[in-house]
């Protein structure tokens, strides 16, 4: 990811949020090839210096299975709130461009223990499930249930190698072409956009 200082974040807050809310991301690896997937990932721990990343995927997933054979780095690419930026809205002529919030995390891979990737399992259920009107538990589906489930799942713990986190929200527009972009992204029917609004605002 290119990353210039001005758009550089060492803020483990927003790297926490950025994950914690599109914790459904891209998991990297390469064998050969690149290969890529989706999967739901969970943040571990409470600052910069000892968090990590769980996710699970199926046993049958062609990335599950070259992280099995692979002792390497695999990247965690997540995308926050992002939004297309006209340059319509400029005072003057230039290229339209998109703001956006983005973490990638590369790391070397831990499998877990059954014992692991049961409270793993249990934490994200709990996570989703726990805003239902009728929450589906891990608890409610049974013990025995949930393990004979896991017989085809790889739980994986992806331990940080490299922390890159990225925050392009118009840092290189002056005050006067600042204030368009968040006038016009108020405006905008798109939730994605006013969110963008109100985080440029924070600057």
């Amino acid at each position: 990811m290119f990353l210039p200082k001005l758009f550089r974040s060492e803020d483990f807050g927003l790297l926490k949020e950025i994950v914690e809310t599109h914790s459904f991301s891209s998991l990297i690896v390469h064998k050969e090839r690149i290969m890529s997937t989706k999967a739901m990932m969970l943040l571990n721990g409470s600052s910069r210096e000892d968090f990590f990343i769980e996710t699970h995927l199926s046993k049958a997933s062609p990335v599950a299975k070259a992280i099995g054979k692979i002792q390497q780095e695999v990247l965690c690419d997540f995308t926050g709130v992002h939004s297309y930026i006209s340059s319509s809205w400029y005072d003057h002529v230039n290229v339209s461009t998109w703001n956006y919030e983005a973490v990638q995390i590369y790391g070397s891979v831990e499998i877990m223990t059954d014992d692991e990737l049961y409270t793993h399992l249990k934490k994200l259920t709990d996570k989703y499930e726990l805003l239902q009107s009728c929450p589906m538990t891990v608890e409610k589906m049974g013990k025995a249930y949930v393990e004979k489930e896991m017989k085809g799942t790889i739980g994986l713990k992806v331990m940080p190698t490299e922390i890159n986190i990225k925050q392009k929200l118009s840092q290189n527009r002056d005050e006067n072409n600042m204030k368009n972009i968040i006038e016009h992204l108020e405006k905008s029917d798109n939730p994605m956009d006013k969110m963008m609004a109100q985080k440029m605002k924070k600057l």
